[in-house]
């Protein structure tokens, strides 16, 4: 007999869907998979057999053939597991098949019929509800992720048994409800606080720039003069997560399997300190079977990269195109596929090899340390801003500095700016992407400030690429003082934060 229901198969982060089929018929005792198997799913006949039987159900004698359609698309994981094994007790009639036909079903099994929680779980429930699905069973670990999903049914699954008698209305299960706004509510909680930081005002003013507008930022600065401290506290300032910005951020998490479980949403903003020993395949995701790497899992949040000039320059140069693009392609043997990569950089460095300007490198030394940074890639940076080391008396002040709860109320008012004036175009959020037609519309600038620019460029010898970056920074900056026009002050804070550089590398 043959008995049909339907599953999901993760690609990239994107879920596509799979038929499952199961057909019990004559010959000798076999269990064969066809469908583009991958080995985990190859191995699944041997996890079904054993929990079915231990489920207290028979495993069918003959030949068992599953299908999973369409044939020309790789099947990877254990997920298939749960619906192979409800559709072998259909085809098998211990189980009433007309149930299965109305739901997508996904699930690992364990050896005693527990269902074990799956990647992805969040992208599939999103393509069962494009198919207009009413319902999905999802392990019970899995459930709260599904649920956030609304408009579909999310029934959570503890074993083999009770996913039988719940299809054969035998017992009720409750679908899983999850109300995104309070999930929101408890999102981008913090510790860490600018108060904490002594000094360093100029650089605090930099960084709330740089959110404000979205903007990358590298600080160069000696040891121990809080690069990684002030860094560490950037998403304390962010913006809340929207609902779409946060689905999209834990898509990711969930196809990397690092979503914690019976969780429903990531529940801060990512902030992904890389270490400099990374490839580039684990800077932006590889291997065989392409999966995110740590650029994508910093989507809607912060990349943080300590000492840049030692990482490797073939790791660098792969930066390129997430930050020009907001997403990242990789091609593999098994095929080509783009994952989101929407984040702020935040880098740190020092200025010579000794750590400090005045140190015993050579001049020719600290030259080659700093040519380690391509020009490409720091035009692609918005804002360099120095970061001296902390002067005695500001470390034994008593009083603390302006509290991140007082700046990101700033960056909030900003943020709503852009939204309002960006509103309608999917792909820019804030000003750190805007486009060319963007800037002529939204930055353009009296004679003084035009004046201004262009003896900065002239100057400074600046990049075209820069040029733009310094129209997007000084938007961001009259957006922050509230102004709808962009104004020579506005102008000159922006060229300040790109003159670091060419004092460097000129």
């Amino acid at each position: 007999m043959l008995a049909r229901t339907y599953s999901a198969s993760v690609w990239g982060v994107e879920a596509h869907p799979v038929d499952v089929e199961v057909n019990c018929g004559y010959g000798l005792p076999k269990v064969v998979t066809v469908g583009l198997p991958d080995t985990a799913v190859r191995e699944s006949g041997d996890r079904v057999k054993t929990a079915v039987e231990n489920s207290g159900f028979k495993f069918p004698y003959g030949r068992t053939t599953i299908n999973l359609a369409p044939a020309d698309v790789k099947k990877e994981g254990p997920s298939f597991d749960l619906p192979i094994a409800l559709c072998l007790l259909a085809a098998s009639e211990q189980l009433n098949s007309v149930s299965m036909e109305n739901c997508w079903i996904v699930g690992e099994l364990a050896l005693n019929g527990e269902v074990r929680p799956v990647k992805g779980v969040l992208a599939i429930t999103l393509a069962a509800k494009k198919k207009k699905k009413q319902a999905i069973l999802v392990p019970a670990a899995n459930a709260k992720e599904a649920a956030i999903v609304q408009g579909i049914a999310v029934y959570p699954i503890e074993n083999l048994r009770q996913a039988a008698a719940f299809l054969e209305d035998k017992i009720q299960l409750q679908p899983v409800v999850v109300d995104p706004a309070s999930v929101l509510d408890d999102c981008d909680a913090t510790d860490l606080d600018f108060s904490e930081v002594k000094g360093q005002e100029h650089v605090k003013r930099a960084l709330e720039v740089a959110v404000a507008g979205g903007h990358n930022i590298l600080m160069i600065g000696p040891p121990g003069s809080g690069k990684s401290m002030l860094a560490k506290r950037i998403p304390s300032i962010f913006p809340p997560f929207t609902l779409d910005e946060a689905l999209e951020t834990t898509k990711i998490h969930s196809v990397a399997g690092l979503l914690p479980s019976k969780e429903a949403l990531v529940h801060r903003r990512p902030f992904r300190p890389i270490h400099h020993t990374i490839s580039d395949a684990g800077l932006v995701g590889g291997t065989a079977n392409p999966s995110p790497g740590e650029v994508s899992l910093a989507h809607n949040g912060v990349l943080f990269l300590d000492e840049l000039p030692e990482f490797k320059r073939n790791a660098l140069e792969v930066l390129r195109q997430p930050l020009e693009d907001g997403q990242v392609t990789i091609s593999r043997a098994a095929g080509s596929m783009t994952f989101p990569a929407q984040f702020m950089l935040v880098a740190a460095m020092n200025p010579s090899p000794t750590g400090s300007k005045n140190g015993r490198s050579t001049a020719a030394e600290t030259q080659r340390y700093l040519n380690k940074i391509s020009g490409p890639l720091l035009d692609r940076i918005d804002i360099h801003v120095e970061v001296p080391a902390v002067k005695h008396e500001y470390l034994l002040k008593q009083g603390t500095g302006e509290p991140s709860s007082v700046i990101r109320e700033r960056v909030i008012k900003a943020r709503a700016v852009q939204t309002k004036r960006f509103e309608g175009k999917r792909k820019v959020r804030c000003n750190a992407q805007m486009g060319s037609k963007d800037l002529k519309a939204y930055a353009a600038l009296d004679s003084e400030s035009e004046t201004m620019l262009r003896y900065a460029l002239t100057d400074l010898q600046l990049s075209a690429r820069a040029y733009d970056r310094i129209l997007k920074v000084s938007r961001t900056i009259a957006d922050l003082a509230g102004r709808e026009s962009i104004n020579s002050e506005d102008i000159s804070e922006a060229i300040q934060y790109r003159t670091l550089d060419r004092q460097l590398w000129g």
